[in-house]
């Protein structure tokens, strides 16, 4: 079902109880992910965002190299909530996407236009930023329930590794996503007036 842009925006919230079942084809999904990627603007035109579809055993395969990641640095008698916590809400899904940002490109343009050389890294965040609400919205459109996890810098190694992926892509967030098997959390909102200033 798709919405109007204000629609889906109101309408995106963060999904933890997670289902592996989709409303809709593997290749819809893809073509969220590719469309953002295409569209979605960038500082500069860099294109700098770097998105990594996983589904199936792929999906299960990440969420198994965060829980082997932390169960090396999580205490004993913690880790077993840690466990839970992953299994239930994280790989209990359908698929993930992981966002990078190319720091090939970034140091590019950094020698490009050195007196911007402080801003692209920022700058390369907010894309990244931006790809991850585009994707979210979409996928939540059509019928999923999803989150932003962030494991990242612990998994960035065994990642690349796994997936064959380049050394300058810096992982950013995970988004694990998947049929909604919950009610999101409630969600609150602070005072617009705190938030906004308006000059007429």
């Amino acid at each position: 079902m798709e919405r109007t842009f204000k629609e889906a925006l109101r309408h995106r919230r963060s999904y933890y109880a997670l289902a592996p079942e989709s409303p809709v084809e593997d290749a819809q999904i893809e073509e969220i992910v590719r469309f953002a990627i295409k569209h979605v603007p960038s500082a500069f035109n860099s294109q700098s965002t770097r998105a990594v579809l996983l589904l199936h055993e792929h999906h299960e395969e990440l969420w198994k190299i965060v829980k082997r990641t932390l169960r090396a640095i999580v205490p004993e008698d913690a880790f077993a909530r840690t466990e839970e916590k992953i299994e239930r809400s994280f790989a209990a899904g359908y698929g993930t996407v992981l966002f990078f940002e190319d720091t090939n490109v970034v140091r590019d343009l950094q020698q490009k236009f050195p007196g911007y050389a402080g801003n692209f890294p920022v700058w390369s965040e907010q894309t990244s930023a931006m790809h991850q609400l585009a994707i979210w919205t979409m996928l939540e459109d059509a019928g999923f329930g999803a989150s932003l996890q962030h494991y990242n810098p612990l998994i960035d190694n065994e990642v690349r590794k796994r997936w064959s992926l380049p050394e300058e892509w810096r992982l950013i967030a995970q988004m694990p996503f998947g049929t909604p098997a919950g009610e999101p959390g409630e969600k609150t909102f602070k005072p617009l007036d705190e938030r906004i200033r308006v000059f007429r």
